[in-house]
């Protein structure tokens, strides 16, 4: 059986256009905020509330995915309102507007998540999940590594000219959307967990295997402490100031040292992705993922201090090897673990209550940040992942 087939590749070259869109932005909308007046705490509320946004569509669109045995439809529209949200981000420049255009975003990933995953789940065996998420992250973070390096080129010629960078992110995000109409799909049995309101996804929670439950309780505790990685780009930018640094000849200020490190990241993710998603296949979803988990556990202890220049790369190139052992890895295990017909809901689940923790994870590391300091921020986090670790070890005994 071929594993990576060609709604797999398409679906992942999708996902690589996309995200040189929202990656071409993500390290550039803390430092435009920034400019536009909002603080540390309203940053976080901003990216709590839109991820709060995200988390209820996760949900409520993946048991309707179900519900309907569609997947397409819903990537369709989710893909097309985060390309158009993008521009609309500096065109209306009030908080409010900025507000609603962000969260625009958030809803169409929201939409298109579930479906998506469903989607790649369905086209692989059980023994095959991690290296078809795997593949499908590596695709992706080739367009998150992509999208901050242009960000990064553009700024070096053109320095605070910001608001250019979100109209260009326009163009990779509908070719994202075209690309999505070279699919098919055929209808797939129905859930039966048929009532549609906004939070009926919730009843899922009552028919989840013990050990659906038992991992999501973990994951959860891990995502209300796992605020935005604008706090770590935020932290690399406070730890170099306003020094000019020089690296082969060429002048480097905070922010583009912080955007250096965020493309190193990714770069790193999306190498690693795809072997660690065959090692999960092999040794186990949840030896990988604790792997990663202390992973970022070491990161975010080494950003409580402030760290120098090459400290920072080194710990976004251990930040990246966590990525790559948890995103794919967890979404290939809660598939394997979802009942068949209800495999978007189970997804949407997870996700929806992982965004919702988002919110408060992003309000609190704001909190912390603007009352007591950074180093409280990380230092909380990397001691709640250590206890998240412990309770995997004790409470999850197979995988």
């Amino acid at each position: 059986m071929r594993i990576i087939t060609r709604t797999v590749l398409i679906l992942s070259v999708v996902s690589l256009f996309a995200d040189i869109a929202s990656e071409l932005l993500y390290p550039i909308i803390p430092v435009y905020l920034d400019s536009i007046g909002f603080s540390a705490l309203s940053i976080g509320i901003l990216e709590g509330i839109a991820n709060f946004t995200a988390g209820i569509s996760k949900g409520y669109f993946g048991k309707l995915s179900d519900e309907k045995g569609l997947r397409l439809p819903f990537v369709k529209l989710g893909y097309l309102l985060s390309a158009i949200s993008k521009p609309i981000m500096v065109m209306l420049t009030s908080p409010f507007l900025v507000f609603i255009a962000r969260t625009s975003d958030r809803l169409g990933k929201g939409i298109r998540t579930a479906a998506r995953d469903a989607l790649l789940s369905q086209q692989t065996t059980p023994e095959n999940k991690g290296r078809v998420f795997g593949f499908h992250r590596s695709m992706d973070t080739v367009g998150a590594t992509i999208g901050p390096a242009l960000a990064l080129l553009f700024l070096f010629f053109y320095p605070g000219q910001y608001t250019t960078i979100f109209y260009f992110a326009f163009i990779p995000g509908i070719i994202s959307v075209l690309l999505i109409f070279l699919l098919k799909e055929k209808k797939q049995p129905v859930s039966t967990l048929r009532d549609g309101h906004l939070f009926s996804y919730f009843s899922y929670w009552k028919i989840a295997s013990p050990e659906y439950r038992k991992v999501v309780i973990g994951l959860l505790l891990f995502a209300l402490f796992n605020s935005s990685d604008f706090f770590l780009l935020l932290k690399a930018k406070e730890a170099i100031g306003d020094d000019k640094i020089i690296l082969l000849g060429i002048s480097f200020n905070g922010v583009t040292i912080s955007v250096a490190a965020y493309v190193f990241y990714n770069l790193i993710y999306a190498l690693f992705s795809y072997p660690l998603g065959i090692l999960a296949d092999k040794a186990g979803f949840k030896n990988v993922i604790l792997f990663g988990m202390l992973l970022f556990a070491i990161v975010y202890a080494g950003f409580a201090f402030n760290p120098s220049v090459p400290v920072i790369f080194v710990l976004f190139f251990i930040y990246g090897l966590y990525a790559a052992a948890t995103e794919g890895v967890i979404k290939a295990w809660i598939t394997n673990m979802a009942h068949k017909d209800n495999t978007a809901t189970a997804i949407g689940f997870y996700t929806s209550f992982e965004s919702f923790c988002a919110l408060f994870s992003s309000i609190i590391a704001g909190a912390l940040w603007s009352g007591l300091g950074s180093f409280y921020t990380f230092a909380a986090t990397s001691l709640i992942t250590v206890i998240v670790i412990i309770y995997f070890l004790f409470r999850i005994r197979r995988n």
